[in-house]
């Protein structure tokens, strides 16, 4: 129990300090007020998103870039997705919407659909985005700012997330949680090791050609984690890449009660640690499980440094990633319990084949 204990700790202590790092390297996308006239592609995948999808058109027109043109490909939507793109594009010549083509069985849905509209964009840059997301103004000119800055490839940005139900509050957190707490983001630029990746698929964006070159898509057409699978071939090709955090410039509300947000991270929880059921419980057994069981064997001493580091990680994150610290400190024990619950789930879906989204077995390699 002692070796256990301290393990704890020590791992503890490893990742506060990648928070630390996080907190002072600020891995923000840095707001601009250079303007610039590249033609940039917006690419929409969308399968079912008539709740969401007006919002994010809205916004697009609304946002200050003009040299843009927007392509929404409706994924064989079972509901009124298409009509309600079609009918806005009547009226905003600058958008269009396309049917998506019958899924092949050997690809996952989102990524065909991404692919299908790469074929379709005429942009310098490809900017791929989720259909429950909104943009705001100075967006698409700081993407552009830091791809000339870093000769860029790919630029992955983490959105700031909109909750509103207590379901979404003891889930969606944990997404900057796990991400911020384990790879110090700056990495992802700074190191040319595939290992240092992280991408968030809500938003990515891309240089044309260089997109076009390696057909990004299609290379990992079977994979959960797509994003961060193409994030791993870019550096592979040894070109440059970075992922940044929103900064308020993108939002985006993936889902709207606790039985969406479990269903939804539980497809991919496992294919963001590799599949690996045995590395997936020992990081439960060192983040959830074992603070538990320092509290159970209460002992002030022991106590003390475990609370401050874990208190301390949760406010850093929690301003990193623009959510409510104090709502995030009240909750945390419920979400790792969450957590845990996530992570069953996930692996549950795995061993049964029985993850789906939207409708469709997800068939995974």
């Amino acid at each position: 129990m002692t070796i256990f204990i301290y393990a704890v700790l020590i791992f503890l202590v490893i990742r506060f300090s990648v928070t630390v790092f996080n907190f002072l390297s600020n891995p923000k996308l840095p707001r601009v007020v250079k303007h610039y006239h590249d033609k940039v592609s917006i690419l929409i995948p969308a399968r079912n998103e008539a709740e969401n999808i007006r919002e994010l058109l809205v916004s697009i027109k609304d946002q200050d870039y003009t040299n843009y043109e927007v392509i929404v490909l409706d994924d064989n939507s079972s509901d009124n997705t298409f009509t309600i793109v079609e009918d806005f594009c009547l009226t905003n010549p600058q958008f269009k919407v396309v049917k998506g083509k019958e899924l092949p069985p050997d690809w996952l849905g989102k990524n065909y659909a991404c692919h299908q509209l790469s074929e379709l964009a005429s942009g310098k840059y490809f900017l791929f985005i989720d259909a429950d997301e909104s943009i705001k103004r100075g967006l698409i000119n700081s993407l552009i700012a830091r791809m000339e800055v870093g000769n860029l490839a790919l630029l992955s940005v983490f959105t700031n997330q909109t909750m509103k139900s207590i379901g979404e509050r003891l889930t969606v957190p944990l997404m900057h949680f796990i991400l911020l707490n384990l790879l110090p983001l700056r990495l992802v630029k700074l190191s040319k090791n595939p290992a240092f990746a992280a991408a968030s698929g809500q938003c990515m964006f891309f240089n044309a050609n260089l997109y076009q070159e390696n057909q990004w898509h299609e290379k990992v057409k079977r994979q959960v984690v797509e994003d961060v699978e193409i994030m791993k071939l870019v550096k592979q090709e040894k070109l440059n890449a970075e992922a940044l955090l929103a900064n308020g410039l993108i939002y985006c509300r993936m889902y709207k009660n606790l039985g969406e947000s479990l269903n939804g991270f539980g497809k991919n929880l496992l294919a963001g640690f590799g599949n690996n059921i045995i590395i997936l419980l020992f990081y439960q057994l060192l983040v959830t499980i074992g603070p538990v069981i320092l509290i159970l064997n209460f002992n002030i001493a022991l106590l003390v440094l475990p609370l401050t580091l874990i208190v301390l990680s949760r406010i850093m994150i929690s301003f990193l990633s623009g959510q409510n610290v104090l709502i995030n400190l009240i909750l945390h024990p419920f979400q790792m319990l969450f957590f845990l619950i996530i992570s069953i789930i996930s692996i549950t879906k795995h061993i049964f084949k029985t993850g789906t989204w939207k409708g469709r077995t997800i068939r995974t390699i």
